[in-house]
């Protein structure tokens, strides 16, 4: 499964952006990130030309960056024309200092605190998504302090049950996010919207799930959506004008996987828009979308070096790696699995299954039951799709330090974000003066 940019070279050896992946390794040390950039572009660019070919109305794609966000991430995604969704406030600090368009981002979260809505007022971010009553709240309170108005959407709960694991459902009834229609919340939160002197309400929100393989549950979420934009105007006269439909499309990360591609969510999406919007009255609202995932998770490869073979006589060898869990939590949190490459044996033949495990205290196998060729210590291995919430949720656990990441592109490899130190662990951490 050779993703983007990905080639096996005669000789054997894994190619990411032109550069040898185990040349990669030695230069910049694993664990590493990598980031096929010509693939994170064209990911982009066809979001962007799918839902314009696709729509009849005006469209917006805005990046998710919660998937991975750097600073060279934001301008790549400005670059290729994108919005930027922000869900804290430190992504929004890593926006502006990136130089990003604030005017082009959208400020997300379940529970934005009184500095992070104050954040955005002062950036003049492109909106605020509104997730509840508590946050026109906050927001008031900040106008009368001096913070300037800005403009919103609110956050709808559909109550659409996608497939997907349970931890990423996040369009059912039973959610932490946003307002459902059914019990009248949401259409308080209108009302409440249009007479708050903070906000300027100009559409609505909503997320259905993440890393789903069908499209449909898309045109299912417009249709709900846009019942309540027909319900909205009938009782209250707002007339949307932006309608984000969130993300969700999900990647390949097995051979197994078979995810719809960008065209065809762009053309459902649009379909069930357009086709609602006519059988409703309604005008065409600016159709937004947010994928993260579906435009990183493929553009990303992660590198561990072999540190140790442990073979256990007919039961299991082991490949033990210098990382694991800190780097990549998708495998402990959602049973994630992935395809497994041997980045300088990709011509070798398979004569056994093997687990790569991580070097963490807990039970920390990443990978189990994975086709190898012979495998011996310093052997680079490379874990494709890892470009979506695996830096972005990396720790320091066991007191392991962050990996570094590199961009690579037409044969050039930059370094995008530092590995830290052991000193780096401990930076802001005192030693109270009776304990010294």
């Amino acid at each position: 499964m050779l993703l983007g940019t990905q080639r096996v070279t005669e000789d054997g050896l894994l190619e990411i952006g032109g550069v040898p992946a185990v040349e990669l390794a030695e230069r910049f040390g694993t664990p590493l990130y990598v980031i096929d950039e010509a693939c994170l572009r064209d990911r982009c660019r066809r979001y962007r030309e799918s839902f314009a070919a696709a729509y009849e109305g005006p469209t917006a794609i805005a990046y998710a960056s919660k998937a991975c966000l750097t600073l060279a991430m934001c301008r790549v995604v400005a670059e290729e024309g994108l919005h930027l969704d922000v869900a804290s406030g430190g992504e929004l600090h890593a926006a502006t200092k990136a130089g990003f368009p604030l005017s082009k981002v959208a400020m997300h979260g379940n529970n934005k605190s009184v500095d992070e809505i104050a954040a955005a007022m002062d950036a003049g971010v492109g909106y605020v998504v509104v997730d509840c009553m508590e946050e026109i709240d906050r927001a008031e309170r900040l106008l009368e302090a001096g913070h300037p108005k800005t403009k919103a959407l609110l956050r709808i709960t559909p109550g659409i049950k996608v497939h997907t694991h349970e931890y990423i459902m996040t369009g059912r009834a039973d959610s932490k996010f946003g307002l459902g229609p059914g019990e009248g919340g949401a259409m308080k939160a209108v009302e409440r919207l249009l007479e708050s002197p903070a906000f300027e309400l100009i559409g609505f929100h909503c997320h259905i799930g993440s890393q789903l393989l069908a499209v449909d549950c898309f045109a299912d979420a417009a249709g709900l959506m846009l019942d309540f934009c027909k319900s909205a105007q009938d009782q209250t006269g707002f007339l949307a004008q932006v309608l984000n439909l969130g993300g969700g499309l999900g990647v390949r990360h097995t051979d197994d996987e078979h995810p719809p591609t960008i065209p065809e969510l762009a053309t459902i999406t649009a379909r069930g828009v357009m086709e609602g919007c006519a059988e409703r009255g309604l005008d065409l609202p600016t159709l937004m979308v947010e994928p993260g995932r579906s435009i990183v998770g493929e553009a990303g490869t992660l590198l561990y070096t072999v540190g140790v073979v442990k073979e256990i006589p007919g039961v299991r060898t082991y490949l033990a790696v210098d990382g694991g869990l800190s780097d990549n939590p998708r495998p402990a949190l959602y049973d994630a699995e992935y395809e497994v490459f041997f980045a300088g044996k990709m011509n070798a033949p398979t004569q056994q299954r093997v687990t790569v495990a991580g070097k963490h205290c807990e039970t920390d196998n990443l990978f189990k039951d994975v086709p190898a060729p012979e495998v011996e210590p310093g052997d680079v291995i490379a874990v494709p799709s890892c470009g979506g919430y695996t830096f972005a949720m990396a720790s320091n656990y066991n007191r392991l330090p962050r990996p570094a990441m590199v961009h690579v592109i037409d044969g050039q490899a930059d370094l995008v974000v530092e590995r830290q130190t052991w000193e780096n662990l401990l930076r802001g951490e005192r030693i109270p003066e009776r304990l010294a």
